[in-house]
């Protein structure tokens, strides 16, 4: 077994099921984006202690099929939560000495062209290496690139900043990160994921956007349904508008289950994880000039409105919307998940879990 499985199916300790008597605010807010038609459909996942204390599908995960979400099975784009899973591959690729954090992105994709300096992985994981993000309608992109086909899109611009003096957030980092990937270990990025992370951590509702195995996972028989991914406009809800999202896998291409999401969340509350030397950098911040960043390699690190430590990421894609935050101190995992491009609920979506975390004092 790998370092990974080994340690996802070590025994978690369980809380018994909190019934929704004593979570009334929480269904409430959440109901209450689909009764005022904020969102078409929502499903969530709360873990503490690795027991499953609330787990709920609000409204559609089809409007017009009037299908209902299952968080068990309904399946979303997480959008930029991707970063997460292909930061635990890019560290599981760095304790197995494949790459090197601190290596030249030349080193490993030495066709990529040559900018006014050098930058490295870890520069790139961390979005500080200076690439550019979306322009007009790359954001919504549907094109059937490869990855290293897609670097046709970025690749002769100028970095916006010497590496390592700013910060700027933007998925084509995470673009070349996942080709560096490809390069060191000859192997193709979203089959070393599904052998590293998805397999060994039980990951059995995830897959690529675009993946064979994707196509499988909701041919077989297993009641799997694939979410319709809408926008939304004054008027109500339409169907987003088609995008191939296979290029940009490790930016922003997975797809998965709420209930799937938290399992992966879980796995870096176990010890042996959250205090590994490689996986433990992932979960740092990083500093410019001393003042931090908040955001680690490939995962957001911060402190909510309360003060309360937690690393995880929000996403935005077209047509689905998603957050997974884990809190280390209170060891919770919260996994939520809908079908539409930025809804603009992060703050009925926060208020949710500032609720969660007060009751489990």
């Amino acid at each position: 077994m790998t370092y990974l499985k080994d340690l996802f199916t070590s025994k978690s300790e369980k809380q018994p099921h909190r019934t929704l008597e004593g979570l009334s605010g929480v269904d409430g807010l959440l109901n209450g984006l689909i009764i005022e038609k904020k969102i078409p459909g929502l499903a969530i996942t709360v873990l503490k202690k690795g027991g499953v204390i609330f787990q709920k599908g609000y409204g559609y995960a089809d409007v017009e099929k009037r299908i209902k979400v299952d968080p068990k099975r309904t399946i979303f784009r997480i959008a930029s939560v991707s970063k997460n899973i292909a930061a635990t591959a890019l560290a599981q690729m760095v304790k197995d000495g494949v790459i090197d954090l601190d290596a030249s992105i030349y080193d490993y994709v030495p066709y990529f062209p040559r900018k006014e300096y050098d930058f490295t992985i870890r520069q790139l994981a961390s979005h500080t290496a200076g690439i550019r993000g979306y322009k007009g309608k790359e954001y919504g992109l549907n094109e059937p690139f490869s990855i290293k086909d897609s670097l046709r899109i970025f690749k002769n611009d100028d970095l916006l900043f010497k590496p390592g003096t700013d910060y700027h957030y933007n998925s084509y980092d995470w673009v070349l990160v996942s080709l560096a990937m490809q390069e060191a270990s000859g192997v193709p990025f979203g089959d070393y994921v599904q052998e590293k992370v998805l397999e060994p951590f039980g990951l059995t509702h995830t897959f690529g956007e675009g993946s064979e195995s994707g196509a499988i996972e909701m041919t077989d028989g297993n009641n799997d349904h694939l979410a319709t991914f809408y926008s939304r406009r004054k008027s109500g809800f339409y169907k987003a508008m088609p995008v191939n999202n296979t290029y940009k896998l490790a930016g922003g291409g997975y797809l998965s289950t709420s209930d799937d999401m938290a399992k992966f969340g879980q796995v870096y509350l176990k010890k042996e994880i959250l205090h590994d030397a490689v996986f433990s950098e992932f979960i740092t911040t990083e500093k410019i000039n001393g003042k931090a960043t908040y955001y680690g390699l490939g995962w957001q690190v911060s402190e909510d409105k309360k003060g309360r430590p937690y690393f995880g990421h929000v996403g935005n894609g077209v047509g689905g919307y998603s957050n997974l935050f884990i809190y280390p101190n209170e060891q919770m995992v919260f996994s939520i998940l809908t079908n539409c491009t930025n809804p603009r609920i992060q703050d009925v979506l926060d208020a949710s879990v500032d609720i969660f975390l007060a009751d489990s004092q």
